[in-house]
């Protein structure tokens, strides 16, 4: 038995157009699973001049994830669902998290839409016995001094991870996460297309070199499987020992 077979499994990427969330929908559809992903444009072929994304195989919906009724309201396309990934993310430079509205937004992308997401999904996990994915980052673990909304929306979705690990354990729901570190990602192309930030950053990190998106895939497809079964609530962080020193 191949315990990262997901033959005959359903699973939802929120955020799954791009970057890491799509990096782990296509590590799920090769090993078998039925994969649908949550974007932010109308069409999936909106992405195929981004270089960060690989929509081959997936079944696509644009979803605002900080329209919390659009997401309410939302009729998905299959009636089973295994493991739900929640990966959005937005980030604000330039001081724009200090001010109340951006740092609102953020909130609600980053952290609100997360528990909005898990409920809407909270049924058809606990009728599969199913796993939840919640995507968090290292900056939940320590500062980072020009975005207070991002920080405090990452400490949040760690605590939110333990707490719902918790609550629906007795669902027979596996709530776990992933706190990646500098995954190298249009998110993080501030520090990556760099190239002094870029080489200081490697030289911090005990591997010597930014994550990939696939890093990170890799704990998910773990995290989801029967080679998890007894871990919940639990956030691994995967940052090539970034946070060691």
């Amino acid at each position: 038995m191949n315990d990262l077979d997901f033959n005959g499994k359903t699973v939802l990427v929120v955020g799954g157009s791009s970057g890491i969330g799509n990096a782990i929908a296509q590590a799920f559809r090769r090993r078998g699973a039925a994969v649908h992903v949550w974007g932010t444009r109308a069409a999936a072929s909106d992405y195929r001049s981004d270089g960060g994304s690989d929509l081959t195989g997936l079944h696509y919906a644009q979803m605002d994830v900080g329209d919390f009724d659009a997401i309410t309201a939302s009729a998905p396309p299959f009636d089973r669902l295994d493991v739900l990934v929640l990966s959005q993310g937005i980030v604000l430079y330039n001081r724009r998290e200090f001010e109340p509205k951006g740092f609102r937004h953020v909130i609600d992308v980053n952290l609100n839409s997360l528990m909005v997401c898990s409920l809407k999904f909270h049924d058809l996990l606990r009728a599969s016995g199913g796993s939840l994915i919640i995507l968090s980052s290292m900056a939940g673990f320590r500062s980072t001094k020009g975005n207070p909304a991002y920080n405090a929306s990452k400490a949040g979705a760690i605590g939110l991870t333990r707490t719902l690990g918790e609550a629906w354990a007795e669902d027979g729901i596996r709530v776990n996460g992933i706190a990646p570190g500098l995954i190298e990602t249009k998110l993080t192309k501030v520090t990556t297309d760099h190239p002094k930030r870029r080489e200081a950053t490697e030289q911090r990190v005990p591997l010597k070199r930014l994550g990939q998106p696939d890093d990170i895939a890799g704990t998910a497809l773990f995290l989801a499987s029967p080679l998890a079964s007894y871990i919940i609530g639990q956030t691994i962080v995967v940052d090539g020992g970034l946070t060691l020193a």
